[in-house]
């Protein structure tokens, strides 16, 4: 809102410093600074408001030390972490970009999601919270959007490479890639590191592309739904989530800057996004309101984000990657989210074997999700974290390093 305010000043009154909410850097510092003061200072008031209508974290007893402390600690926390984000966003951003508006749905859609499954908990007391196919059905609704989004709406182009061509007078000139509806995307440690999704369906005939969505589609489902549930399952203990998602954030946003600018993804030789450098404002916001919300989340919790903050950091993550053609780096980038994903999927699937072929389930890890494990065999809550996010932040600089490494 204030970006078409100052634009107006500009142009009409030529206020002096209007000018500088041109420049989407400076919109993007402001929209963390905004984030990181309603997170830490809106944020204490939130926590007042969830404690005095009792709305307490249910813990199970799950035999870990320090647990029971935690019952009672106010949850539906990440409602800090979708106000400071959306705040900002509509401030500072351009609002009629398609990207903002489909991160903006996302953070609304997976919210309520997220929402609806703490209220179950907390105000009837069901401990399980939203049924599993309710939650799966508003992720695969939410991939849905923006699969169908990404694919038809006209405003989301990506513009081919500038090549170099010899004319018939052997004079060497540049051509400037147009901008075209694609369904590429970026394929890490290969030279031509692009990869099309039409390719998957080529093989049916010379028409067959333009159904490409039946492939392109049902992947961007899968993807939202496996990042947002992975996520979740990362959401145990203090910090943890918050922590990793900022890595996360961060790194996304430093493939906004050089995916959203001509001159960067010419230079690094990697796509450039048209319209893509608006992204930067909501991650930037994204990235505060985690920051913010860590300053009470951080061991020992004041508050928990709850499913109405993790389903939603899942789903954000999820969309900014697919946005930036970078969700086929979602594995490397939320190693953390994958790992801990992993270790329920083995959990579960070995303990099921086992109990058909032996009679007995068993386990390989004491408890998963993973950082459970480590609870068990006695490490601080502290110490996990902390080298869950060095483990986070060696990730995420290998994932920028893909930029040159091919």
């Amino acid at each position: 809102m204030l970006y078409y305010l100052f634009e107006y000043l500009e142009n009409q009154y030529q206020v002096p410093g209007a000018g500088l909410f041109q420049f989407t850097t400076f919109r993007a510092g402001m929209a963390v600074l905004f984030s990181l003061i309603i997170a830490t200072a809106y944020g204490k008031r939130i926590i007042l408001f969830l404690q005095k209508k009792q709305i307490g974290e249910t813990v199970r007893d799950l035999g870990l030390d320090g647990q029971k402390q935690k019952a009672g600690t106010p949850t539906m926390g990440g409602l800090i972490i979708i106000l400071a984000t959306l705040i900002p966003v509509l401030l500072f951003a351009k609002l009629e970009n398609i990207y903002i508006i489909l991160l903006i749905g996302t953070t609304i859609w997976m919210g309520i999601i997220g929402f609806a499954d703490d209220y179950i908990k907390v105000f009837r007391k069901n401990k399980e919270g939203l049924k599993g196919r309710f939650k799966v059905l508003g992720q695969v609704g939410l991939g849905l959007i923006v699969g169908a989004t990404l694919y038809f709406h006209p405003e989301v182009t990506m513009r081919e490479h500038t090549r170099t061509m010899i004319t018939e007078q052997f004079t060497v000139e540049e051509v400037k890639g147009e901008e075209i509806k694609s369904t590429m995307t970026t394929v890490p440690f290969f030279k031509n590191n692009e990869f099309n999704y039409s390719d998957l369906i080529s093989w049916a005939g010379d028409g067959a592309k333009q159904y490409a969505w039946l492939i392109f589609i049902p992947i961007i489902i899968l993807i939202v739904t496996a990042v947002s549930n992975g996520a979740n399952l990362t959401d145990g203990i203090d910090g943890l989530a918050a922590g990793s998602s900022a890595i996360i954030a961060l790194t996304l946003g430093v493939f906004t800057l050089v995916s959203g600018n001509i001159f960067f993804s010419e230079y690094l030789d990697i796509m450039f996004i048209p319209n893509a450098a608006e992204v930067l404002v909501f991650v930037t916001a994204f990235l505060g309101a985690l920051v913010g919300f860590l300053w009470y989340n951080a061991f020992p919790a004041q508050v928990f984000m709850g499913d109405t903050g993790s389903l939603t950091i899942g789903g954000i993550i999820a969309v900014i990657a697919i946005i930036l053609r970078k969700e086929i780096l979602i594995p490397l980038l939320c190693g953390v989210f994958f790992l801990e994903t992993i270790s329920v999927m083995i959990q579960v699937g070995y303990f099921k074997y086992t109990r058909k072929r032996l009679g007995e389930g068993k386990r390989i890890f004491l408890m998963a999700p993973l950082h459970h494990h480590y609870q068990k065999k006695g490490y601080h809550e502290s110490k996990i974290v902390t080298r869950f996010w060095i483990v986070g932040i060696a990730l995420a600089v290998a994932t920028i390093v893909t930029l040159k490494i091919r």
